[in-house]
């Protein structure tokens, strides 16, 4: 398996399904359709919905089981970056190379189209828990999702990162900043779609350290990006996180060490998906150093 033509064709998967959503048109509310549009449509890694898409599979499911999950879970993500980059929160401006919904739609209408975005993913779950005769995985699925997205998950996460701004923080608070606020959707995604494929108790629990591993992989490249990283190539400005005096893992810890410990946390997540034995699992390696190499 080519690990980037496999990403390629499940991104592209993903997108295809996306582009089918929202198209409702000549409604007098089609301005939130638009702006819905804007930001779900704008591009990215797609990395949540791949990611459960392929945890179904590696336990025997198929993209045909997940799909419709995996597009709630990119709705919920796109809701929470449109909300992350207005005035109150981050205050950005670009997102992904393109002017921010609230730039674009004003910010009234952006805090809409992020909760529209939020109802609609549970609609979406709601109708496949429905079309699947009330099946106790796609319950128990969405179950995992909704509350990875609270505030006993990544908003909670969100919380502890707006309250921690221009302060000094200990690395047990920015541990929990990064588990919660960027971890628990990678999780969710990963333990959903596993669910939905058939896993049993003891593989859930192993691929939450697996998530957790590369969720906190994931944050501490994104904090090194922040400094090092290619403007062009992020689509956003460079060295906001110091410009707004946020601690993230490379002020407190430094380059060096952000370095080492990001190249550590994917080991761990490579030497516990070596105990899987279906060939899906090679997916799951790669990524793990995918995610340490990207430059976006």
């Amino acid at each position: 398996m080519d690990f980037y033509n496999e990403l390629e064709k499940y991104k592209n998967i993903v997108e295809n399904e996306l582009k089918k959503v929202l198209n409702e048109l000549d409604l007098p509310q089609q301005e939130i359709v638009e702006s819905m549009r804007y930001s779900l449509l704008s591009g990215g890694k797609r990395l949540r919905p791949i990611l459960l898409i392929k945890s179904c599979e590696l336990f025997g499911g198929n993209i045909k089981s997940a799909i419709k999950l995996s597009i709630a879970m990119e709705m919920i993500h796109t809701y929470s970056l449109i909300h992350d980059d207005l005035p109150a929160m981050d205050d950005d401006d670009y997102r992904r190379g393109q002017l921010t919904n609230h730039k674009v739609y004003d910010e009234s209408i952006a805090i809409l189209a992020g909760d529209s975005l939020l109802n609609y993913a549970y609609e979406l779950m709601i109708d496949e828990v429905i079309a699947n005769d009330y099946s106790k995985k796609y319950v128990d699925a969405m179950n995992i999702i909704a509350k990875s997205s609270g505030y006993k998950g990544m908003i909670g996460g969100q919380v502890v990162d707006i309250i921690s701004e221009k302060k000094q923080i200990d690395d047990k608070t920015l541990n929990f900043i990064h588990k919660y606020k960027t971890s628990k959707l990678i999780e969710a995604s990963i333990i959903a779609g596993s669910i939905i494929g058939g896993a049993n108790t003891q593989e859930i629990n192993t691929l939450k350290k697996y998530s957790e591993y590369i969720g906190i992989s994931f944050q501490i490249k994104d904090d090194i990006l922040d400094i090092v990283g290619d403007k062009n190539i992020l689509g956003k400005d460079i060295g906001s996180d110091i410009d707004k005096k946020k601690s993230t893992y490379v002020s407190i810890y430094g380059m060096e060490r952000a370095k080492s410990d990001l190249n550590m946390y994917k080991e761990k997540a490579v030497n516990i998906m070596r105990k899987f034995e279906s060939d899906e699992s090679f997916f799951f390696i790669d990524l793990a150093e995918y995610l340490t190499k990207r430059v976006n």
